[in-house]
């Protein structure tokens, strides 16, 4: 079995996401799974903007799941890694851990899923040209 295209976006813990333990704020892992779904649509060659000015095609979340393994703190260099796990006519799925990057030890594991709607948030299929592209990525090697 081939090993997933997967999309690593490094950012450092700030101040502002941490709370009052000293950690870093449990949403804050949920905004990082965006970074790293927006940098693996940019590795494709697209970007989200794009998708919808362009087509009129946003993927709204409808599921996202985080869990948490050891605490992120200030100033701690992270990686988000990102990669897509499933593609269907309207239905995106990525999966993501985020690590420490000096260690490498596993901060938290999460996945969202994603409906493809236009601008009044009706379902809609992929364009062509996004689903090819993700796809593609499902069945390297």
């Amino acid at each position: 079995m081939s090993k997933p295209m997967t999309n690593e976006a490094r950012l450092r813990v700030r101040y502002a996401e941490t709370d009052k333990m000293g950690v870093v704020y449990h949403s804050n892992f949920i905004v990082w799974f965006e970074i790293g779904r927006v940098e693996l649509l940019r590795q494709l060659g697209f970007n989200y903007r794009d998708m919808e000015i362009e087509d009129d095609c946003h993927i709204a979340v409808v599921d996202v799941r985080c869990r948490y393994k050891l605490p992120a703190r200030y100033d701690d260099e992270i990686v988000v890694r990102t990669s897509l796990k499933n593609v269907r006519e309207s239905l995106l799925h990525f999966s993501y851990q985020v690590a420490r990057a000096g260690d490498d030890a596993l901060l938290a594991e999460g996945e969202t899923t994603h409906i493809a709607v236009n601008s009044r948030f009706e379902k809609m299929p992929l364009p062509e040209k996004y689903k090819a592209a993700f796809t593609e990525i499902l069945h390297r090697n």
